[in-house]
């Protein structure tokens, strides 16, 4: 029974056979990197630089881009390079590192959802004590904590998915490391259901944190419907819509590839539905958000004109 510790390498899933196939899959890759880079990193710059940005959901809203950040660059950096290369090897840490990096990337984005979730309710249910639940404090005490319990969750999954026997081969049926096709490898009844438990639990926590949210957004409905004017109706919906939306897409792109019948499973669907969790959400969040959010909004156009009104006068003076 060959031990784990000494695979050398798994075998990623093949995104086509056909050579011109793989070069359009590594085009389309970078393009959506590129575009997550961008955007993602347009949203960072637009809180840093931006005063009026310096609040608490600008301040999640900066931790939930790099968490975007990571895990585009978790995962489609060695699609790229296995299509460019026409190759389908990853080495055991590597696909360690993929498992640990990517749990712990997704793991932390939706305790930032939640803690952005929080952030609503106290705004719009609660705004006399905003500044008191949500100070300077407590919001690093809450983000400290969504980065260490992604780390913790990561940690003991890959810990425990990478210290079972693997007996079935090597070759993965995804196109990154993931834990469920893993696991399709392991030779351990005892391994594989304390990985079950994991699950388990984790999938407890994650449900606690789903009926905490969508409490939360059933009050804030409520308040916003108890709202006068139609115009402070619109204000506040537009500041909970743009969550709403992309805590949408993270969940149900997530439970739908991970919880789908076995019957409607196929290559294609898998493939399909693990783009979608694992990389059009940080391709679409940062979209979403500058689309919504007014502030966002003025604040990326200001630093946009004052980028190309710079670039202007330097050419000028080259001149």
């Amino acid at each position: 029974m060959p031990n784990s510790s000494s695979m050398p390498q798994f075998l990623l899933l093949a995104l086509a056979d056909r050579r011109e196939l793989q070069l359009l899959h590594f085009w389309l890759f970078l393009a959506i990197s590129l575009a997550a880079l961008l955007a993602n990193g347009l949203i960072l710059s637009a809180v840093a630089c931006d005063h009026h940005l310096h609040t608490p959901m600008g301040f999640f809203l900066l931790n939930l881009s790099l968490t975007d950040l990571g895990c585009i660059c978790t995962t489609v950096p060695k699609a790229m390079h296995n299509s460019l290369w026409d190759t389908r090897t990853i080495s055991y840490k590597g696909c360690a590192a993929q498992v640990f990096l990517l749990l712990f990337f997704l793991a932390t984005e939706f305790s930032f959802h939640t803690i952005m979730c929080y952030d609503r309710y106290v705004a719009i249910c609660k705004p006399l004590h905003y500044g008191t639940l949500l100070g300077s404090r407590a919001c690093a005490h809450m983000a400290a904590a969504a980065w260490a319990t992604g780390f913790l969750y990561s940690l003991l999954h890959t810990a425990n998915t990478f210290s079972l026997p693997l007996c079935q081969g090597n070759a993965l049926g995804q196109f990154f490391c993931e834990i469920p096709h893993i696991l399709k490898l392991s030779c351990s009844h005892s391994g594989y259901l304390r990985e079950i438990g994991l699950m388990v639990v984790s999938a407890c926590s994650g449900f606690g944190c789903f009926v905490f949210i969508v409490f939360s957004y059933v009050q804030i409905f409520r308040a916003v419907l108890r709202i006068p004017s139609q115009q402070g109706r619109h204000k506040a919906f537009s500041t909970c819509l743009p969550h709403l939306a992309v805590l949408s897409l993270f969940l149900s792109t997530g439970i739908f590839s991970h919880l789908k019948l076995p019957s409607i499973s196929s290559l294609s669907l898998d493939l399909a539905l693990s783009i979608l969790y694992s990389v059009v959400p940080p391709v679409l969040n940062p979209l979403i958000y500058s689309l919504r959010n007014q502030e966002l909004k003025d604040a990326l156009r200001k630093m946009m004109t004052g980028c190309f009104s710079g670039a202007v006068k330097c050419r000028l003076s080259g001149a």
